[in-house]
């Protein structure tokens, strides 16, 4: 983004955990769309006399180029904002998603490189950014293109041993938000005794096949 992510609490105390869920958000939104010059962001609870309990509301705002804007709200009624407020923000993301979705498909789509079964060797990508807490990360194939992946998507529910730098082996996709890897095995992790054995699977040539 060109102007830094901006977000404000209202008549809510501001949180790391909500912070650190809300950059992790804004991260896929860029993803989504490489055209973003700026996101705002409201967690507050509103003064609703309509709505009995504390509705809490998330507001995301867009900015794209052409002073074009977009705008998604989600409000709900919270008991305990330590655990409902979570489901708030990631639905008010996730019409904004949507929202960039539409866009990206005005502007012809994103291009998504289609692999073909017919491939021997299924293709090698880094593990570039990992989210944790909310089971999910990013990894950068060798031709520079990155890919989201959900926890469970790794093989052998080896998710917790991911770490940015690992090196795996993954099958792409076109997901309803871009660019994922529908299954992703690990190959071995910075320093690994072995690592030189899968450059060199890496680098074989088109066609070659593994001998035993």
């Amino acid at each position: 983004m060109q102007v830094p992510l901006e977000i404000t609490y209202n008549h809510v105390s501001r949180s790391d955990w909500i912070d650190d869920y809300i950059k992790s958000r804004v991260d896929k939104l860029e993803h989504l769309s490489d055209n973003i010059v700026a996101c705002r962001v409201v967690v507050e609870q509103t003064q609703n006399p309509h709505r009995t309990g504390n509705p809490y509301r998330a507001h995301v705002e867009v900015s794209l180029p052409a002073k074009r804007e977009l705008v998604a709200d989600k409000t709900d009624t919270v008991t305990d904002p330590q655990v409902q407020l979570r489901p708030i923000i990631r639905h008010a993301f996730e019409a904004m998603e949507k929202q960039l979705k539409k866009e990206n498909g005005k502007r012809g789509g994103r291009k998504v490189k289609h692999y073909h079964s017919e491939e021997p060797i299924p293709p090698v990508a880094t593990v570039v950014r990992m989210f944790e807490e909310d089971g999910y990360g990013f990894i950068k194939s060798l031709s520079g293109e990155e890919f989201y992946f959900h926890r469970n998507s790794v093989l052998h529910n080896d998710f917790e041993r991911l770490t940015v730098g690992t090196q795996v082996r993954f099958e792409p996709e076109e997901g309803e938000d871009g660019p994922q890897a529908s299954t992703v095995q690990i190959l071995d992790k910075p320093g690994v005794a072995g690592s030189q054995d899968v450059e060199n699977d890496i680098e074989q040539p088109a066609g070659w096949e593994r001998r035993h």
